[in-house]
């Protein structure tokens, strides 16, 4: 297994996050988004999204939406920039399958299918359960760190920054670093 890839959190990463999200036409891309994924895609490396959708597991919001908003993601990039888009439908409380971040299920399913060699690979997105689910497959990871975690989250937000291998204020700085790391090798 010799692919670099990129994994992608979705909300707050990708695009603008708005809980339980099943209205395509309120996706934002976040600022830097498509040139990002076309110069780490220019680099070589196979890009994935992995998200929870935990509304679907609730029953907030069928997978049909979630579908569609993946869509609107894609056709706002104006480029098919994923290999594969991963999802979990698991409520945090009821992970029949064992996929949910910070599980590692979905990442190891991207190496198998795709060739991936996750300790050549990044893990980019802005919570404790995407910097977990990098680590626990062997990825290097990156917070994203560009908005003021709620107080509550403030404890995650350290236990995270403690744990990622760089923090980064926006996606463009966190693709910068990425390919940083690769020019030096």
């Amino acid at each position: 297994m010799t692919k670099r890839a990129v994994f992608f959190d979705r909300d707050d990463t990708l695009i603008d996050n708005v809980p339980y999200l099943g209205d395509p036409e309120k996706v934002v891309l976040a600022e830097g988004a498509r040139e990002s994924l076309a110069r780490l895609k220019a680099a070589g490396f196979l890009l994935f999204l992995v998200s929870n959708q935990s509304g679907v597991g609730r029953g907030w919001i069928r997978p049909d939406e979630v579908s569609a908003v993946n869509q609107a993601i894609v056709n706002r990039l104006g480029a098919p920039f994923f290999s594969k888009i991963y999802l979990s439908f698991a409520a945090p409380d009821d992970d029949p399958w064992g996929d949910r971040k910070p599980s590692p299920l979905l990442l190891w399913r991207a190496s198998h299918e795709f060739g991936v060699a996750l300790d050549r690979s990044f893990f980019v997105g802005d919570r404790i359960a995407d910097v977990l689910c990098g680590r626990n497959a062997g990825c290097r990871t990156i917070l994203l760190a560009a908005k003021e975690p709620k107080k509550e989250a403030l404890r995650a937000r350290r236990w995270a920054q403690s744990l990622a291998d760089h923090i980064a204020p926006s996606l463009r700085a966190a693709t910068d670093w990425i390919l940083e790391r690769v020019n030096r090798a």
